[in-house]
Formats: C-alpha cells, sequence, structure tokens
C-alpha cells in the first residue's frame, strides 16, 4: 500500500515564485545528521544591512568533501557548485524564496507562442577573469559546448535544443525541437555558467584545471585533497561589493573537526555540520547557524543497467535485483523510512520516497504517495522472485562518520525484510567516480535538488541521460518525462511527474529515503553568508565586520 508522506515543517520554496517562473517558460552530496527534534524555521542569510564592513581578508571554508573536476561541463558534485559560485556566474539564479532571478542575463525568457523559440537579453559591459569581453556568442559556445561535448553532464538537462544563435552582442537566441518549459530553472545552475571562450579554446578538455569566467573571484589554486584557493577578480562588473581578498575552501571531511575549526576561530564558515554537533555550536559564543529544507532527497541507486559508463546504452546485469524489480521492491519495502529519520535524524528530517519535494507546486499525492514499511511482505517478494533469502548485497557508501551511522541503520532496518548488507566506505570523490564508472550493486548518495522537477528527475531517470547512474531505461517514463517538459501548466506537469513517480517506485532504479535540512555554521566576525533550498553556500557578497553592537 502506498501511503501519502507528511508535508514538511517548514517552507523549502514558496509555490507563487516556482508557479510565476513556470508561466514565464516554464548536488550530489552526502549524508548529514540530526539532533533532538525540534520546530526549526528556515535561516537563510546572515546579512551585511547594519554592519560595518571590514575590507579585505581571507576568509576559509571548511569544506565536507573533495570537489571533482572545476568544469561546468562535466561537474556533478555539490561541492563543486560552492567554489564555482564564487568564480562562475550564471544566466539565472535563485532567491532565498526559491524564485528564479536573472544574473548573467537581464531578463526571464521570452517565449514564442509555440513555445520551440526562447529569447533572453543579458549583460554588456561585462568581462570575464582573463579579459575576454562577456558577450552572446560566448554564451552560445558554452552551451553547444555542454550540448556536444562527449563526457558532458549538461547534454541532457538542456532539453531537445535545434539551434543556439546570437541574435546580436547582447541577445541570445535558443530553438527548440518541441517546447521545453524547464530551461529558466536549468540556466540557474551549471549548464548556466558561461565560460571564457578564449580559455576554453586554450585549456580544452583541461578548462576544469583552472576555470575562467565571470565571477566575483578567481581560480587561484588547487591542492588536491587539500584545499582551493580563489581571490578577488578586479574586473568583475560589480567589485565594489566584493570584500575579501582571498577565499580558501580547506577539506575536512569530518563534522565534528569542522564543527571544532569553526568554534576556533580556525574557520569561518563550515557546511553540513551534523547535529550531533549542534547543541555544542547553539552553545558556544561567536557561532551562528544557517538552516534550510531541501529540494533534494538521499537514496540508495541500484546498479541494473549500468555496464559501461553513465551515458552509454544500458547493458544487462545477471545478478536478481538488478533484473527482477521484485527484488528491489523488497528492499524498498524493508526500509523503515519514519523510524529510520527518527532514531539518525531524531525526526528533524522528513522521510521522502519521491525526488519531487512535497513543498514543491509540481508536488501531487503520487509524488508524495509512499510504500509502507512491510518486511515479512519484503520476504515473501524475494521468495516469490527465487531469491536467496537473506539476500546478500554490497552497498558502497562515503567513508564519513555520518554516513556511515546511517548505512548501519539502513543495514539494521533491512534484515529484518531479508537482506544482508555488507557496508563499503568509500571516499567521496572516489565514490563519484564508482557511480559514474557503475563499478556497484547498490550505492548509497543524494543529490541537493533544483528548484524545477525536471532537473531532480530527467537527468536521472531517462534513457542515457547524464546522471543516470543505475543505467534504468523505460519508455514509458522517458515518455513522461519528455511530455513534462514541454508542458507549462504546473498542474499538468504535476500529474505527468506524478506517473513518473509511480512507475518508479514500481521499478525501484532509485530508492528515496529521506530529505535533509542544509546546516552551515558561521563565526559572527563574518556576515553577507546564504544557502537556499538548493544547498549551495553562497560567499561571493561575504565580508570581515566589526562586532555587532549591544
Amino acid at each position: 500500500m502506498r501511503t501519502p508522506l507528511p508535508r514538511p515543517r517548514g517552507p523549502l520554496a514558496p509555490a507563487a515564485g516556482l508557479l510565476a517562473t513556470a508561466l514565464v517558460l516554464s548536488g550530489c552530496q552526502e549524508v548529514q545528521t540530526s539532533a533532538p527534534a525540534e520546530e526549526t524555521a528556515d535561516v537563510t542569510t546572515v546579512t551585511l544591512d547594519g554592519r560595518t564592513i571590514t575590507e579585505g581578508g581571507d576568509l576559509v571554508m571548511a569544506l565536507s568533501a573533495e570537489p571533482d573536476v572545476l568544469d561546468p561541463t562535466t561537474s556533478s558534485s555539490l561541492y563543486t557548485r560552492y567554489v564555482m559560485e564564487t568564480m562562475c556566474e550564471k544566466l539565472y539564479d535563485i532567491d532565498e524564496s526559491g524564485e528564479i532571478v536573472p544574473m548573467l542575463a537581464t531578463e526571464l525568457p521570452e517565449v514564442s507562442d509555440d513555445g520551440r523559440t526562447v529569447t533572453f537579453p543579458i549583460k554588456e559591459g561585462v568581462r570575464f577573469a582573463d579579459g575576454t569581453p562577456f558577450d552572446a556568442e560566448a554564451v552560445k559556445t558554452s552551451i553547444e559546448r555542454h550540448l556536444t561535448k562527449e563526457d558532458s553532464s549538461r547534454r541532457s538537462e538542456l532539453g531537445p535544443v535545434a539551434e543556439v544563435t546570437a541574435l546580436d552582442d547582447s541577445t541570445v537566441e535558443i530553438t527548440y525541437e518541441t517546447p521545453f518549459a524547464p530551461l529558466a530553472a536549468v540556466l540557474a545552475d551549471r549548464a548556466g555558467m558561461i565560460m571564457s571562450p578564449t580559455e576554453l579554446e586554450r585549456a580544452g578538455d583541461d578548462f576544469g584545471e583552472h576555470p575562467v569566467c565571470v565571477g566575483a573571484f578567481k581560480f587561484v589554486e588547487r591542492v588536491p585533497q587539500t584545499s582551493i584557493t580563489v581571490e578577488r577578480d578586479p574586473l568583475y562588473y560589480d567589485a565594489d561589493n566584493v570584500h575579501l581578498d582571498t577565499i580558501t575552501y580547506r577539506i575536512i571531511t569530518d563534522a565534528s573537526i569542522r564543527s571544532a575549526n569553526l568554534r576556533s576561530g580556525d574557520v569561518q564558515v563550515a557546511d553540513s555540520l551534523s547535529t550531533q554537533d549542534l547543541a555544542e555550536l547553539e552553545s558556544a559564543d561567536g557561532v551562528g547557524l544557517l538552516e534550510v529544507g531541501s529540494l533534494g532527497y538521499q537514496a540508495m541507486t541500484v546498479n541494473v543497467g549500468n555496464t559501461d559508463g553513465v551515458g552509454a546504452p544500458p547493458g544487462k546485469i545477471d545478478t536478481p535485483i538488478a533484473k527482477d524489480p521484485r527484488v528491489r521492491q523488497a528492499l524498498s519495502m524493508a526500509v523503515d523510512r519514519e523510524q529510520l529519520v527518527k532514531s539518525v535524524f531524531n525526526d528533524r528530517y522528513d522521510p521522502a520516497c519521491s525526488p519531487v519535494s512535497p513543498a514543491s507546486p509540481f508536488s501531487s499525492d503520487a509524488s508524495e504517495a509512499c510504500p509502507e514499511y512491510d518486511p515479512e511482505g519484503a520476504k515473501a517478494l524475494l521468495e516469490e522472485a527465487g531469491a536467496d533469502v537473506p539476500y546478500e548485497i554490497e552497498i558502497k557508501v562515503t567513508n564519513t562518520p555520518d554516513t556511515l551511522r546511517l548505512a548501519q541503520a539502513v543495514q539494521a532496518s533491512v534484515a529484518d525484510g531479508g537482506f544482508e548488507l555488507t557496508i563499503v566506505p568509500v571516499e567521496y570523490s572516489s565514490l563519484l567516480e564508482v557511480q559514474e564508472q557503475g563499478d556497484f550493486d547498490l550505492l548509497q548518495l543524494g543529490w541537493s535538488g533544483r528548484v524545477d522537477p525536471h532537473g531532480n528527475m530527467f537527468n536521472f531517470l531517462s534513457t542515457g541521460a547524464g546522471n543516470n547512474y543505475s543505467g534504468y531505461s523505460d519508455p514509458e517514463v522517458d515518455e513522461l518525462l519528455t511530455q513534462a517538459a514541454t508542458v507549462i501548466d504546473p498542474a499538468e506537469r504535476a500529474a505527468l511527474y506524478g506517473q513518473v513517480v509511480t512507475k518508479v517506485q514500481a521499478d525501484n532504479p532509485i530508492i528515496y529515503l529521506y530529505r535533509t535540512r542544509s546546516m552551515t555554521g558561521y563565526a559572527d566576525e563574518v556576515a553577507g553568508i546564504s544557502t537556499y533550498a538548493d544547498g549551495v553556500v553562497r560567499l561571493s557578497n561575504a565580508a570581515f565586520v566589526e562586532p555587532a553592537e549591544g
């Protein structure tokens, strides 16, 4: 039986903002644990308003995982988005309410009557960090790279593009084979990051080793597994609102060590804090907390056909869990999501069985339904499928304490349903490679979420898409997702996404578990920091400030 999940306790993004965007045109992250249950309102920003700024200085952020390649076309890590936020502005962004707003574009896209031609203006008088002019040809070059690069993770995100045209220096036109409603939302993520054509020509596939974009900061150096440093870009068009000299992203994978470094003053910002540390942080002097609900999810991915790497045609895997949906359904039924949230997260987070957040205007009863926890039914399905009971399987997870704690709780939960899980810890950036290559049977990672469900579904569930790590392929799902992207009406889109969720819950290539809250700590000597529902920590306008009066 499928039962609806409770609505989140706090808003993620107001429906009005998303609906307005829909009518105009329309990461992978590690797990974190939670603390005692309480009603918690979103706190997205520590503002500079009313604070006295101390210009300059070197800010250090404790980053919970090593980013992957710093290339907007190929990257897939949430932590890469943190770093790129300061260096590579997008055509659009989201604000604290979840509304899509212009960034390097100056207006939301204008769509033709037939929905197939999209036009948008861009900023004038802007230069990349290497001095190259930012213009419509540069936008065209970046989008075409996203569409044509062999290992691009953006191709399927951008939809059925027929042609990209620079109408003049400041106007871009994208022509589609069929209407594509989510474009503005897509361009508010990595597909909207515009790269210097000069550096692209020079570096080619090695662009990520020294990325050059339009941003408040520019790349300085990367020390693998240790740090990434950026410095203020004097060519930036809004340089007067950039206050720091440098930002160093220091890789600290243990949440308790990030917390300790924040309390000691060795770092000024720390992401993905464990809520096991919240009580100590909240009682510490000189430390604040940003906390916001997520549009994404944490899940287990089952390899059902990823034999030759992500994006390749799906192959056959001759294991019961890969070839028989009853085994995967049994695994989903064996997970007690509500108890998992209570025991591991002390009921602070929400169970999830779907990639569509209940706070989304595209949510529906179908997308909120959740398979009932039924360990005896799970065992019966395994027996019906002719699988061994207990069914033995390895699950690969990140090697952080919080994630291992989660994995052990899942291991205990599914044991009652006839599964014997062996936990295999893997370093985060290596786990990203593992999922891309298909070197797993079962894997736990999450997705930080996007404001439009297309960004949470199409790239993960459509055949051959750039983040379809499971190797899943179903013609009905492909058709529904493609149709949903052509529809402007939010209610109609919601119904189509609900149908997708129903089908995916029958096939279970991805077994959704829960939704987190993004928790970012900061020292009170800094302000101008934000974290929104997309999970990205924004530091471009951060500054050191004098102590607040009172």
